[in-house]
């Protein structure tokens, strides 16, 4: 008898991104074409603790069970049962910490079962804004003069920094997205104020030059050598810079442009930026690459690289590829495809 390939839709997460993930997941599970695949849910709650449910919820109540890894076996057991879960991919809708870091990835492997999206190492790679930034500089792609804050380090002089950075400086978590911990600063007390809030995401903290600059997104999708890059999408924030409001809130007046209005040689570059990066970091299945174009210049700076962009009402990614002529439900099934793809190379 012929069995539908499975999908375990993994959402939720310990990380301050949880809420965005949830959104994400409700749209990807309502795209996911039911007459061709069989849907597991697996809920991450905010302790990191995994349940097995029947749709997309947050603080599921009841009987739920938790859902329990069978390392080596490609499969997961529902707890108290003997009913093994053996999922032909995960697809994980995860942001942030223990998420989209390497962390879910690494344990995909280690059950053997494929899934969506870059692997441990890369997902590692791409989360890190350090490291992100030391390979791009490495192979010549430009990102934005910046200092590392460790939470161990003494306090920085805002005078002192900027001397080198300049007199407006932003704040990031290493490890963080959807602008979490993100804070414009221009002053001492600000600098303080932001790096303390900075350091509750993580213990490595980027203090980066600022830009007057458009904000660009390029979304990416394949595996090497075969990677399809979408036109050029440009945010434009109804803030200073994109911050988690300006992307999330209710009163958000952001939008995104698709395509950006740029010339055909700049959008071309950042088309081959988006795919370079994407190979260096060993990428696979999707990401977005995101960048600044300095409004004086025209110099392109790489930004940052989401290895799971998000997936909710205004998350460029989809929208992006919709843009293309692949429908939301076309687009996860090539994901989908491209990690069963990968798995068996």
């Amino acid at each position: 008898m012929y069995m539908k390939p499975s999908i375990l839709l993994l959402f939720g997460g310990e990380s301050s991104e949880h809420d965005v993930s949830i959104k994400s997941a409700i749209n990807v599970s309502r795209a996911i074409d039911t007459s061709k695949y069989m849907i597991h849910f697996g809920y991450i709650d905010r302790d990191g603790v995994w349940w097995h449910v029947d749709a997309v919820v947050d603080n599921p109540t009841g009987e739920t069970k938790q859902l329990l890894p069978k390392l080596g076996e490609a499969a997961f057991v529902i707890e108290g049962t003997d009913k093994l879960i053996r999922p032909t991919v995960i697809l994980p809708i995860l942001h942030g910490r223990n998420g989209e870091d390497g962390s879910v990835q690494a344990l995909a492997q280690l059950l053997h079962i494929p899934i969506v999206g870059c692997d441990m190492t890369s997902s590692a790679a791409a989360m890190n804004k350090y490291i992100t930034k030391q390979i791009a500089m490495v192979n010549n792609i430009k990102v934005a003069s910046f200092m590392v804050h460790h939470s161990a380090d003494p306090i920085p002089q805002y005078e002192k920094i900027s001397e080198q950075l300049g007199a407006t400086l932003f704040i990031k978590p290493a490890n963080a997205g959807s602008s979490i911990g993100v804070h414009k600063v221009v002053d001492q007390p600000q600098l303080e104020q932001a790096l303390r809030d900075a350091h509750t995401h993580d213990t490595i903290v980027l203090i980066e030059q600022a830009i007057n600059a458009r904000e660009l997104e390029v979304a990416v999708l394949g595996n090497y050598p075969t990677v399809e890059a979408s036109a050029v999408s440009e945010v434009r924030s109804d803030g200073d810079f994109y911050s988690y409001e300006s992307k999330y809130g209710k009163a958000s007046t952001s939008k995104v442009v698709i395509p950006a209005e740029l010339s055909p040689e700049i959008s071309a570059s950042l088309q081959l930026q988006a795919k370079q990066i994407f190979y260096l970091l060993g990428g696979s299945g999707l990401a977005r690459v995101d960048f600044f174009l300095d409004k004086d210049t025209q110099d392109i700076y790489l930004n940052e690289v989401n290895t799971i962009p998000g997936f909710t009402d205004i998350s460029v990614y989809p929208k992006a590829w919709e843009h293309a002529g692949v429908s939301y439900g076309q687009l996860i099934e090539r994901l989908i495809n491209l990690a069963v793809h990968t798995s068996a190379v």
